[in-house]
């Protein structure tokens, strides 16, 4: 420490002597370098602002300076969480969504009666210690609810009739909806024309509960929203893995259409009397041409 208050001493000293020459300058600056190197290998930087007037502004973080608990109220389920007033909605979304299992680009949040915006922050959403949040949104397991599936022993028969390549319209599980004819409401069908998706939503179909199906195309949100008489799920287009269909015998016009929403066929989502002219236009406005 001696050898550091004696460089810092001649350096004060060298900066007012005018007539120092060029070679004394350079050593005290190379001595000044090998200073602040010795301080700050001895971790010193207090010494080094009071001698040698070093300023260092740099201040480690306190990462558990801005973290603050949250609840976030989804039905009746509450999950507590710590945040970072920092973090972002996005990077909150998906925490959300390990969660509670609903898709981040299915949510939405609000806090006071204000959403959060995505592009934010959680601080600047005005989020602070306790706040609650609430989570509007349908997990995709509920949306492939029970109901829509079909029995065990439905699932058997359809593994032996995938196998055998029998057509969809053939199958029993199909067979006991497409008896019931065509909907009273359902749009008109033209069998050999390729229609672009039309302004209004395609109605008057049938899920295989035997309920009135209607979907709605939200193309610059990139969704797609499947309604019924008892909800209405907003389908990020990305979250469907494929679309597939086939003309129903007999009434061509229409077809048969599934919409697989999970990894798996049996999270197939299934339509029944799909105006043949929409079916095109449908499989590209979902999976691209």
């Amino acid at each position: 420490m001696n050898i550091e208050r004696e460089i810092c001493a001649n350096g004060k000293n060298a900066e007012k002597q005018n007539d120092c020459c060029p070679n004394d300058v350079d050593n005290l600056m190379k001595s000044s370098e090998i200073d602040e190197k010795v301080i700050l290998s001895n971790n010193d930087t207090a010494y080094c602002e009071s001698t040698c007037m070093c300023t260092w502004d740099e201040k480690v973080p306190d990462e558990t300076a801005d973290s603050v608990s949250v609840t976030v109220v989804f039905g009746a389920e509450k999950y507590d969480m710590k945040v970072h007033l920092n973090e972002t909605v996005l990077k909150f979304r998906s925490r959300v969504e390990s969660l509670t299992g609903v898709p981040s680009n299915m949510q939405k949040l609000i806090c006071k009666g204000l959403k959060l915006v995505e592009d934010g922050t959680l601080q600047s959403c005005k989020i602070t210690d306790g706040s609650k949040i609430m989570l509007i949104g349908t997990r995709l397991k509920d949306i492939i609810n029970t109901s829509d599936l079909p029995a065990v022993s439905d699932l058997k028969e359809e593994a032996v009739e995938v196998s055998s390549k029998e057509p969809l319209c053939r199958q029993k599980i199909h067979v006991k909806i497409l008896e019931k004819g065509i909907p009273e409401d359902a749009m008109p069908g033209i069998k050999g024309e390729l229609d672009p998706l039309p302004e209004c939503p395609i109605s008057g179909m049938l899920n295989k509960r035997g309920g009135k199906v209607r979907l709605t195309f939200k193309l610059e949100a990139d969704q797609v929203w499947i309604g019924t008489k008892e909800r209405t799920d907003k389908i990020p287009m990305n979250q469907i893995k494929n679309v597939i269909s086939e003309p129903i015998e007999f009434h061509e016009e229409y077809h048969i259409m599934a919409l697989q929403l999970g990894p798996t066929e049996q999270s197939r989502y299934f339509l029944y009397w799909v105006p043949a002219q929409y079916v095109s236009a449908i499989k590209n406005a979902i999976m691209g041409p």
